[in-house]
């Protein structure tokens, strides 16, 4: 009999992130703690630019993002926020939306599954994501119960379950 397997990746619905983007904009263009304060978030590249006249206000555009992201189903891990930086009479804020698996993140995904893992459980790095594989579909189950239950700092999808 073949090898079961499936990937573990960390992805991030582009489209999804845009609604949201485009959700949390409109909020922030009619909620009237927000009214006259230059408060404004937008797309910069492929990172996300807040802009406001305050560092708190910067912070609270921020949160009403999040919670747009949490809405559409997308994890908080997946987002990289910075500091708060002042230039002039405005305060930025760039976040990031992280995707792929880092060779880092990788690598530790890999100890947890040789180490607490079932036996006979093989996994390989390809590219961002991970393969696992197995002669038992029980034990690439139990991979995915410990790897949900691992406190890891990004957040981790399980497709092609063959």
């Amino acid at each position: 009999m073949a090898d079961s397997s499936f990937d573990i990746v960390s992805k991030v619905d582009k489209q999804e992130a845009d609604n949201a983007l485009n959700q949390a904009r409109k909020e922030v263009e009619q909620r009237y703690d927000f009214k006259g304060t230059g408060s404004d978030i937008q797309w910069s590249g492929e990172s996300i630019l807040i802009t406001a006249n305050a560092e708190e206000r910067a912070k609270a555009v921020l949160d009403v993002f999040q919670s747009k992201l949490i809405k559409r189903g997308i994890s908080l891990k997946s987002l990289e926020s910075g500091e708060p930086t002042v230039s002039g009479k405005e305060v930025k804020l760039v976040s990031t939306l992280k995707d792929g698996i880092s060779q880092e993140n990788a690598k530790k995904i890999g100890k947890i599954i040789r180490d607490e893992g079932p036996k006979g459980v093989k996994s390989q790095i390809q590219g961002d994501e991970l393969r696992v594989s197995s002669k038992s579909r029980d034990d690439l189950q139990e991979v995915i119960r410990l790897l949900k239950a691992a406190d890891l700092d990004i957040d981790l999808q399980f497709i092609n379950f063959r």
